[in-house]
């Protein structure tokens, strides 16, 4: 077996690695919002396998029911992140009812609207795959558009009779080692008694809201789809040609139960590409304007509302869209951005251009007309002056990303001042630059900018490609990159090397003199964004200063890991996880010392132990609310009341608190002290 770089160099210092006993985790606001959760769990997707891999693990090691082996750091990244990011989805999109189904959305309602034309649709992308239509699971309620927020905690006991499942030997999070007999509850196959608490729903919808579960959905789907592999024996192969699939042998996704949900995420991420082109186009006066690829704001801007209240309807016995009315038509910079990652995201997996030379077969294969429409010709010719609107999945991706892009740049780049500002409200850019928003701003505009120039993006997102189109519209993308990166360090950078959280533009251009933890490790994810995108390195420089101050200010050595004030209660938000995640990931990466370099703070070993001390005070110290079972590590024990076999302190989801239990999501606000 391969064990990792980590394990063979390091493996000492890192299995010392254990959360602080001191710290403590109070959970203040279980409310899910599928904006700054997905953010989190996008990174956490990005912090898991993949960075494991780049370290040197070899994947097939890694065992859920074995905890911390190879070391603690490739099971916090390799299992824990890895998988709660995909629990996460499942519990929004299949299980919580927080939005209208998928059946009335406007992808089934063009195959006839009823339950039967989704059900068939369905079987159908069930045989693509190669997926026994007797193993969907039952009762799954697909959300077409998630509402703006919700309470997890389910409306009824979930139905926990139980059947035989496996024999297993596991390795608990406290080295206690057994052979045990599992049981499957029934709520692991029939999501029936899994919906949320309908009363706490806040029915409306928000573009981060929206481009926060896209991102994810996304994120898995070209993971899912990225391959092809033998029909009979469900063995994953690299994907040689787009017809591959119809060779009698080969079935599209890496494997039959993973291309199955790649299918399900990609329907669902066309449906709310739909409701964006065809029902939220905004231009401050009335809802639903058309937009197209010619779009120009100069001539007047459209975007998409901060917030749209939902009147519900019922059709086919389920939720529906019965109205739509503007409640706050402020167009946001994290609305910007938080649709504009995702929607690049999609153009790149579900690009056609001919120009793209490089394109994975295998999504070449989801896109040539079955099981998904193609673009028409004249969306992937080398002429974008002819492109049109239509209902396809680049098409919609091509037309919504343009349209984003300019309003980033023109409702909210200050070009004289070279940054983004918050809000652009009553036909006015406003004056707020705010450093989170600023630099994820720079991670969604290189991700733009990748997807345009036909250059990777998804796990490969700091790759090198065969292909570099070089599009006017990537050039641009670059200049505002440069422009706002240079903003924060010319501007926002306090004397002892921590970040602002942000400052109004004026004369003197007044600082907002709080230095917040989201606010230090979202601009080091910005900065690193821009050293990658430009090849810039006073932009990595910039980002190892800030790590270092951040270790040197705002590292506590009571909960063993960072505070904005150490001794002091901090409060995480998913925004909060998201940008450690990220920013830490980041450092591991591109940031950790090289030859002839002997920061301690960023030695590989102290940087991966600081990973999972914050992973097991934080996340599994309280903000990840509860646990699926299996691929993270929880198993259900015949004759055990245990609801945390895996002894990590998260419970499974019967016994995550509320009436019923809570589903596998993340708090909306914890105070770690």
């Amino acid at each position: 077996m391969k064990k990792s770089t980590l394990t063979l160099a390091i493996a000492a210092a890192v299995f010392a690695s254990t959360a602080s006993a001191a710290a403590q985790v109070k959970v203040l606001d279980k409310t899910h919002q599928p904006a700054g959760n997905f953010l989190a769990y996008t990174e956490f997707e990005l912090s898991g396998e993949p960075l494991a891999e780049s370290l040197g693990l070899d994947l097939d090691v890694l065992d859920p029911n074995i905890a911390d082996d190879p070391t603690p750091f490739d099971f916090a990244a390799g299992i824990e992140s890895y998988e709660y990011s995909e629990e996460a989805m499942y519990a929004l999109n299949y299980q919580s009812q927080m939005g209208p189904h998928l059946v009335n959305g406007p992808v089934n309602q063009a195959r006839g609207g009823k339950l039967a034309d989704l059900g068939k649709r369905v079987i159908e992308m069930a045989g693509a795959v190669g997926f026994p239509a007797s193993e969907i699971p039952q009762n799954m309620y697909p959300i077409s558009i998630p509402y703006v927020s919700g309470n997890p905690e389910f409306a009824q006991k979930p139905d926990t009779t139980t059947v035989n499942g496996d024999e297993v030997e596991i390795t608990t999070a406290k080295g206690n080692s057994k052979t045990v007999q599992t049981v499957v509850p029934a709520y692991f196959r029939d999501y029936k008694t899994l919906a949320w608490d309908e009363a706490s729903f806040d029915k409306a919808f928000n573009p981060a809201a929206t481009g926060g579960i896209l991102l994810k959905e996304v994120m898995w789907s070209q993971d899912f789809l990225g391959g092809m592999h033998v029909t009979a024996t469900d063995e994953e192969v690299e994907a040689e040609s787009a017809v591959m699939d119809q060779d009698g042998k080969h079935s599209l996704g890496v494997s039959a139960a993973d291309g199955f949900n790649g299918m399900m995420l990609t329907e669902m991420s066309i449906d709310k590409m739909l409701i964006m082109q065809q029902q939220l186009g905004f231009d401050g006066k009335k809802l639903g304007v058309k937009f197209g690829p010619d779009y120009d704001p100069a001539k007047g801007p459209i975007w998409f509302a901060h917030k749209v209240a939902v009147t519900e309807g019922e059709q086919n016995g389920v939720k529906s869209i019965a109205g739509l009315k503007v409640t706050d038509g402020t167009s946001t910079l994290r609305d910007t951005w938080s649709t504009l990652w995702p929607v690049a995201e999609f153009f790149a997996f579900s690009d056609q251009r001919e120009a793209n030379s490089a394109q994975n077969p295998a999504f070449l294969a989801v896109f040539d007309g079955a099981p998904f429409a193609a673009a028409p010709a004249a969306n992937t010719d080398a002429n974008e002056g002819n492109d049109v609107v239509a209902d396809d999945a680049f098409s919609l991706a091509n037309n919504i990303s343009n349209l984003l892009f300019k309003n980033i740049a023109a409702l909210h780049y200050n070009q004289a001042k070279g940054t983004f500002v918050t809000e652009f409200k009553d036909g006015k850019q406003g004056n707020q630059v705010d450093t989170y928003d600023a630099a994820y701003s720079i991670v969604a505009l290189s991700i733009y900018q990748r997807a345009k120039d036909a250059l990777p993006v998804g796990y490969a997102s700091a790759e090198s490609g065969d292909v570099d189109l070089k599009t006017a519209a990537g050039k641009d993308a670059l200049a505002m990159i440069k422009g706002q990166a240079d903003f924060i360090i010319d501007h926002l950078v306090s004397s002892n090397g921590l970040v602002f959280d942000g400052l109004t533009l004026n004369k003197v251009n007044t600082l907002n003199k709080d230095k917040s933890l989201d606010a230090q490790f979202a601009a080091i994810r910005g900065l690193v964004a821009a050293y990658l995108a430009t090849d810039d390195v006073k932009y990595k420089q910039a980002a190892r200063s800030i790590y270092l101050a951040v270790e040197k200010n705002m590292f506590d050595k009571n909960i063993n890991t960072w505070a904005t004030v150490p001794g002091k209660a901090t409060i995480h938000t998913p925004y909060t996880e998201a940008a450690i995640s990220g920013g830490l990931r980041e450092a591991i990466l591109h940031l950790k010392n090289e030859e002839g370099e002997n920061e301690p703070a960023l030695e590989l070993t102290t940087l991966t132990d600081r990973y999972v001390s914050w992973f097991r005070t934080v996340i599994n110290g309280g903000m990840q609310l509860a646990e699926w079972m299996g691929d993270s590590g929880e198993n259900q024990i015949k004759g055990s009341s245990s609801t945390d076999t895996d002894e990590d302190g998260v419970h499974q989801i019967i016994a995550a608190g509320g009436k019923f239990g809570t589903a596998m999501t993340m708090a909306n606000k914890a105070s770690v002290k």
